[in-house]
């Protein structure tokens, strides 16, 4: 290790500690996994190949780039944090879900303008974080939640209906779901204007 001493009270403590224990022992202790409450968005673009093959490589570039900067402009306006692009489309996390039905609904309408139509999904619940991604159930159930969704529209869970009660928000049920995947059905909501 870098320094000229190292004093378990002074500087990074903890890499010390796992230094001498994988020296003793072989290995490292497994790190607690970071788990945190928390809204994730899926957005994707409807029809997007379709759209690709018409425009052609330079143009879709040019209208792909468009509606990252709308997106970014309203995941930061809605205080959202993008987990990663997903090509056309992205994942998102919020730390309150009224936010992120506002969010996903803005972005909709954000991007008409550009003469794309996005579909978006939402689901609270646990997710683990890791470094720069999100993993868990709660993210394989947001990911199916936008795959219901049909061109235009944002579709909840349950769960994020049931949170923002009171918020003013309005949604039509779509009933009970079996999401690939996910052991119980969901119940999905569509967000309404």
């Amino acid at each position: 290790m870098a320094g000229h001493d190292h004093l378990v009270f002074v500087g990074d403590g903890d890499r010390l500690v796992d230094e001498i224990q994988e020296f003793l022992t072989g290995s490292r202790s497994e790190q607690d996994v970071d788990r945190v409450l928390a809204t994730v968005m899926f957005t994707d673009i409807v029809d997007s190949t379709r759209r690709a093959a018409e425009l052609g490589d330079r143009q879709w570039r040019a209208l792909l780039d468009r509606h990252d900067e709308t997106v970014r402009q309203q995941l930061k306006r809605f205080r959202g944090s993008e987990v990663k692009n997903l090509g056309d489309g992205f994942m998102a996390t919020f730390d309150g879900p009224a936010r992120a039905v506002r969010c996903a609904a803005a972005i909709s309408e954000a991007v008409r303008a550009l003469g794309i139509t996005v579909r978006s999904g939402l689901h609270t619940g646990e997710i683990e974080l890791k470094r720069d991604d999100i993993s868990g159930i709660a993210v394989h159930i947001a990911a199916r939640v936008a795959a219901e969704a049909e061109a235009g529209e944002t579709i909840v869970s349950s769960m994020v209906r049931d949170l923002v009660a009171g918020s003013g928000l309005r949604f039509e049920d779509r009933g009970a779901r079996s999401l690939r995947g996910v052991p119980e059905e969901v119940r999905l909501y569509r967000v309404l204007a």
